[in-house]
C-alpha cells in the first residue's frame, strides 16, 4: 500500500500496549490497541523513530550484568541500536506505521522475528462491503493453496487471515532458508475503502516450517486476539468501533 495514501498515527499508548490514533471522523474507529508479550516493543516508523529506539536501548541495559561495566556493554548497544534502526527502515520501505518486535536475547542471540502494521487503501472507487472484499480475498488465496488461509473475526470484524512461507529475500544470501509468514487483512470500521495490514514474519530457529517458527506464529495470533479498534460510537460489529 502505498505510504502517501495512509494516515499518521498517534504514540503509543501506555506499558503492555500499542496504539494508532489518527483524529476521529464521525462514527469511525480512530485507532487500535493490541498487548504485548513481555521482552516485545514497539517502534513507530515514520516519525520519532530514532527517540523510540533510544529510548529501547537504555532500557535493555539499565541494568548491566554483574562484573560487567557500562563501557563492556558499549558494543551490544551499538550492535542491537543498528538492528532496530535497520528493521524500521525496511518496515518504512515497506509502507509500514509501526514496528513489534521482541528485544530480548535467546540463548544470547536476537529472537528473529517481527510483525508490521500499516495501513491504506485498495484502490476501490465504489462503496463495496468489506465482506464481500474480505470474501473475494479468501477465495482467491484458497485456490492459491495456502497454508492456513481463511477468514477471522478480529474485534468484530471479519477479516482475512493467511499464511504462507516465503522464498529468502533478494540480498539475504546468509540466511539460507525463507521465512514464515503471517498477515492480517482487516477494514477499519465506519471508513470507507481503509485498511490495516498485519503482517508478521519469523524465521524460526532457522527453518521457516521448524517447531519454533509454530511457536512464534502462535504467540503472534495470541497477540492479535487481544487487538481491540478504539473510538467513539456503536460497536465495531454494527458498524462502528467498540470502546
Amino acid at each position: 500500500m502505498p505510504e502517501d495514501t495512509q494516515r499518521m498515527p498517534g504514540p503509543a499508548a501506555g506499558p503492555g500496549a500499542s496504539r494508532a490514533d489518527p483524529p476521529p471522523s464521525g462514527n469511525q474507529a480512530v485507532g487500535y490497541r493490541v498487548v504485548l508479550p513481555p521482552g516485545w516493543s514497539q517502534i513507530p516508523v515514520r516519525s520519532g523513530t530514532r527517540e523510540a529506539i533510544k529510548r529501547i536501548v537504555d532500557k535493555t541495559f539499565a541494568q548491566p550484568p554483574d562484573g560487567v561495566s557500562r563501557d563492556q556493554l558499549t558494543p551490544y548497544r551499538i550492535e542491537l541500536e543498528r538492528r532496530l534502526s535497520a528493521a524500521a527502515a525496511q518496515a518504512r520501505r515497506n509502507g509500514g506505521v509501526h514496528l513489534y518486535l521482541p528485544v530480548t536475547l535467546r540463548h544470547g542471540a536476537p529472537i528473529a522475528a517481527s510483525f508490521v502494521v500499516s495501513e491504506g487503501s485498495l484502490g476501490s472507487l465504489e462503496d463495496i462491503s468489506p465482506d464481500m472484499v474480505v470474501s473475494a480475498l479468501a477465495a482467491e488465496e484458497a485456490a492459491a493453496g495456502g497454508d492456513g488461509d481463511g477468514t477471522v473475526t478480529v474485534d468484530g470484524v471479519r477479516s482475512l487471515r493467511r499464511e504462507h512461507t516465503a522464498p529468502q529475500d533478494p540480498g539475504q544470501e546468509e540466511i539460507g532458508s525463507g521465512s514464515r509468514r503471517v498477515d492480517y487483512v482487516i477494514p477499519v470500521p465506519g471508513q470507507q475503502d481503509r485498511w490495516l495490514l498485519i503482517a508478521f514474519s519469523t524465521l524460526g530457529g532457522g527453518d521457516p516450517d521448524d517447531q519454533f517458527a509454530r511457536i512464534l506464529v502462535d504467540l503472534f495470533d495470541a497477540i492479535m486476539s487481544t487487538f481491540q479498534w478504539s473510538g467513539t460510537g456503536s460497536a465495531a460489529r454494527d458498524g462502528g468501533p467498540r470502546d
